[in-house]
């Protein structure tokens, strides 16, 4: 079965035209410009962007993956996907090494089925100093062995690790995270600059939310950021809810970095899609009030409520990036970072056909997953 889309605004890493595209057995199969050739489902001129991509997210409608339940789950899923998301990592937190490898196994289902594209622990290697809203009591000194647990848990599914590079153990553990296939993201760490250049070195390529649980950008000491920002390796995690990082510093960010190494992410948990109230995260109690959600012991940002439709029109509206820069950052540059740039992030004739359509003011107004709308236009 053969689809056209028509009167499109289309948003490619190279900018914006009128356009249509065609969709045949869930793939892109032509881009034009201008009038389309034939009839088909006109866009009305709305744009139409890849499908989002989150590679760093815990849940969402009430739903939490680090539970590792499959109806929890799916409920983020489809609350993510509504907003625009169609391939996302599932990200567990810190908690006992058997509940991980229970939760890994329990979502590694779903990601059998599809639904997922993996699973991202973020811990329990990471440093007490700046774990944020991780537990503190069950963090772990970096093991390459343990770790091989996790993998074997998670059954093929594990794409990503984030760990401190400073703790004992952490590069070698970044090593056979490396030989095993699994991304090394350095993060919740209190690595000075140094320390961070060893784990990149070593096979660090993402920064875990940049600025966000790490010491902060100086000029005598430059830290972690400096050495992340300026290494061309590395692509930097961004939370752009205009909570955890001000405009500012998300725009120096992507100067420094460029749209290329800039990862939007939501950082997502339950409470996205949910409204005020109290919630957990892992084995920790989070309030949420005024759509921010933070420890209810200390006050730590924990998480957020963000989608990835709101990370986009933040950077547009407030960051000041060009759409087809948001975009690019919220689709393209992860895609990469999984290493499926060549099936998905961007429109092109061969790729999956994982589509938004947003309005003018880039609210999403349709969603495609595999060339089956999930979100009619």
């Amino acid at each position: 079965m053969s689809l056209t889309l028509s009167d499109a605004r289309i948003v490619t890493p190279e900018g914006t035209h009128d356009g249509w595209l065609t969709i045949e057995d869930g793939r892109i199969t032509h881009v034009g410009h201008g009038p389309a050739p034939r009839d088909g489902h006109s866009l009305g001129g709305r744009y139409v962007t890849p499908g989002f991509v989150d590679i760093h997210n815990h849940g969402g409608a009430g739903g939490s993956f680090p539970a590792g339940d499959h109806d929890g789950a799916r409920s983020a899923i489809a609350l993510h996907e509504r907003h625009g998301t169609t391939t996302m990592v599932a990200s567990l937190v810190t908690a006992a090494l058997d509940d991980l490898e229970t939760a890994a196994s329990s979502l590694a289902d779903l990601c059998d089925d599809g639904l997922l594209a993996g699973l991202h622990f973020e811990g329990p290697y990471i440093s007490r100093a700046r774990c944020g809203a991780h537990d503190p009591a069950l963090l772990r000194e970096p093991s390459p062995r343990e770790f091989e647990r996790l993998v074997k848990a998670g059954r093929g599914h594990v794409r990503m690790l984030t760990i401190a590079p400073e703790l004992p153990g952490a590069l070698d553990t970044v090593r056979a995270a490396r030989e095993q296939g699994v991304i090394a993201a350095l993060g919740h760490s209190d690595a000075g600059y140094e320390q961070t250049l060893a784990g990149i070195e070593a096979g660090g390529s993402v920064a875990t939310h940049l600025f966000n649980a790490m010491p902060p950008l100086g000029h005598r000491a430059p830290g972690p950021v400096a050495a992340l920002l300026e290494d061309d390796r590395v692509t930097v995690e961004l939370v752009n809810d205009g909570v955890h990082v001000h405009p500012a510093m998300l725009r120096l960010a992507v100067r420094a970095a460029g749209p290329g190494r800039t990862a939007l992410i939501t950082d997502a948990m339950a409470a996205t899609g949910m409204g005020d109230g109290s919630y957990v995260l892992g084995t920790m109690r989070v309030d949420v009030a005024g759509g921010v959600a933070r420890l209810a012991e200390g006050g730590s940002i924990a998480g957020s409520t963000l989608t990835m439709d709101a990370a986009v029109r933040r950077a547009v509206r407030d960051v000041g990036l060009s759409l087809p820069e948001a975009v690019r950052a919220a689709s393209l540059t992860p895609a990469r970072v999984l290493g499926l740039d060549g099936e998905i992030g961007s429109i092109a004739a061969g790729k999956a056909a994982d589509l938004v359509v947003l309005s003018g003011d880039l609210e999403v107004a349709g969603v495609m997953k595999r060339g089956r709308w999930t979100v009619e236009p």
